[in-house]
């Protein structure tokens, strides 16, 4: 399974911003998708997952702002990204796994396949 993460981009503070993780060789419908962020200087951080089930989960920072969602038919999840802070400027990248679970879904170690990163920066 092969991920291209897109929709990265300069906005200011206070817009919206969609990112799109999409797959190909193969599907990963089942699969924990999630997405990390690193900052300038600063290690690769977890910020949201969506199961199998379609649970989906936060880190806190983006509770409320921060929507991951999952398209089956298009094998692609998205992270709908609003009220965006200077803060949230980092490079995402998006990450699946077969197996993991739920304990170790904010761990990037769990994910077996990652997209190249897309360039979000929030200016003030």
């Amino acid at each position: 399974v092969q991920l291209q993460a897109s929709g990265g981009g300069l906005v200011q503070a206070g817009d919206s911003l969609r990112l799109s993780c999409t797959a190909s060789g193969g599907t990963f419908t089942t699969y924990t998708v999630a997405w990390f962020r690193q900052a300038p200087g600063k290690e690769r951080a977890y910020v949201a997952a969506i199961r199998r089930s379609g649970h989906t989960y936060y880190t806190d920072s983006v509770k409320g702002r921060f929507t991951i969602s999952r398209d089956k038919a298009k094998n692609t999840v998205y992270l709908q990204m609003s009220s965006l802070k200077p803060e949230d400027t980092a490079v995402y990248f998006c990450a699946a796994s077969p197996s993991a679970i739920l304990s170790s879904i904010t761990y990037s170690s769990a994910y077996n396949y990652w997209g190249e990163g897309t360039l979000v920066t929030v200016s003030s």
